[in-house]
């Protein structure tokens, strides 16, 4: 399908995944992709950028699953960046330089929009002028500058030749999808989970005329999710058998593993920067002197043998595998380390217990915001990866009741809810523009 002149696109440029649909004549369709046959609509938000041996001074730059191969292929070689919404809001960021070049934020974000319109073909070929763009309710960060990252978005998007360009925040293009199913008025809680942020927000609809009218009531947000999630299982399943809060000897003293090694396994591509980095020398000498030392040869073997997308799958496996069961199998092998095991939900659940209270403070927050108690919420929709994750749904199964709760298009709700937004006659009343 490609867009006529009067349509709109709706972009969720997501932490992990991005997602694009197109609106046509008051429907939306998603775009689509193939990588090795297989073809996906969730297109992971990561870039690669390398020289070709044939000409050093080249950079080649790829995205999505493309980028993923290049970097596992040489991961010394690659620069490879991911999550790198991340950074849209801190006024820390100024640029990164890349193969002799120093790229902004915003030429990160072009790059990565370029590529997404090249992979996707005939469906991207003749974009709109229109396009609606989610975002967060609250970027992540310490400090994050909600009109400093709309106005880096805003130069991307220009880039790419949208005219008319609006932002909606994405729990709120959620709820949009949602509110078309809807048979009367409602006010409806959305919570949004991504892959670094969970967002809520709670909206008034009301039906007018054949038109859904909306009025926001309160949004809240918090800097956890998916990422924060995976990270949990590898500290506990993985993290011990290679050596974390294991000792070492210095002289005559026995001395505690630096936890700092580990923290590289939050993100699986900080791996290969560890490995570049000095600690590696040091890393390489607790074989020698580690009370366990096998663990830190499984340690080294991870790295050197770049091991942590692999490891990464497996959790996403185990993950997966426990939202429809009370206990599933963990295996991660990689070369000569293989770490198996059975795990309980109810142990996943103990260990991401800091990220529950933080969410269920963010609900909190919201309600207190609208002025509204869990009685004065009608539905509740819950979209997003982390969604699937039953203590997720447990708080608010807990707390509105289960005849409450709504699901569905988990992956795709905002791009969709965008792509149809964008033909409404009242945008305005939805939407915003970079200041």
């Amino acid at each position: 399908m490609t867009a006529s002149p009067e349509a709109a696109i709706g972009f969720d440029f997501g932490t992990t995944n991005t997602v694009v649909a197109l609106e046509r004549q008051g429907e939306a369709r998603l775009a689509g992709f193939s990588h090795e046959g297989a073809p996906f609509n969730a297109f992971r938000s990561a870039l690669s950028f390398h020289a070709p041996d044939h000409d050093p001074t080249a950079r080649v730059v790829e995205a999505g699953p493309w980028a993923i191969d290049a970097y596992v292929e040489e991961p010394l070689e690659t620069r490879f960046i991911q999550s790198f919404k991340s950074y849209a809001a801190s006024a820390l960021f100024t640029d990164t330089e890349i193969l002799r070049r120093r790229f902004t934020f915003e030429d990160l974000l072009s790059a990565f929009l370029l590529k997404v319109k090249e992979h996707g073909g005939e469906t991207l070929a003749d974009l709109p002028k229109r396009v609606i763009v989610g975002r967060p309710v609250t970027f992540v960060g310490a400090r994050p500058d909600t009109a400093l990252a709309l106005r880096r978005y805003e130069t991307a998007f220009l880039r790419l030749g949208f005219t008319d360009i609006r932002y909606v925040p994405e729990p709120v293009a959620a709820a949009f999808f949602f509110a078309r199913r809807l048979e009367g008025d409602a006010t409806v809680l959305v919570a949004d989970f991504g892959g670094g942020t969970s967002d809520f927000s709670l909206v008034r609809f009301t039906h007018q005329n054949g038109h859904i009218r909306s009025r926001a009531l309160a949004n809240a947000g918090v800097g956890v999710a998916g990422d924060a999630f995976d990270y949990r299982l590898i500290d506990h399943l993985v993290s011990p058998r290679l050596g974390k809060g294991s000792s070492y000897r210095a002289f005559d003293n026995v001395l505690p593993i630096p936890n700092r090694y580990f923290t590289a396994f939050a993100r699986w591509e900080q791996l290969a920067l560890l490995r570049a980095s000095r600690d590696m020398k040091d890393i390489r000498k607790l074989v020698r002197t580690a009370t366990e030392p096998e663990k830190i040869a499984r340690l080294v073997e991870v790295l050197d043998d770049n091991h942590g997308y692999r490891l990464y799958q497996a959790v996403s496996r185990l993950k997966e595998a426990l939202s429809g069961s009370e206990t599933a199998p963990f295996e991660f092998r990689g070369g000569s380390v293989h770490i198996a095991g059975e795990v309980k939900r109810e142990s996943f659940n103990r260990w991401i217990q800091p990220e529950l209270t933080a969410i269920e403070g963010a609900v909190d927050e919201a309600l207190r915001r609208a002025s509204l108690t869990e009685a004065g919420v009608d539905r509740v929709f819950l979209t997003g990866g982390s969604s699937f994750v039953p203590a997720v749904r447990e708080i608010f199964e807990r707390r509105f009741g289960v005849a409450k709760m709504e699901s569905g298009a988990e992956l795709v709700s905002i791009a969709t809810g965008l792509a149809l937004m964008g033909a409404e006659p009242d945008l305005d009343d939805w939407s915003e523009r970079a200041g």
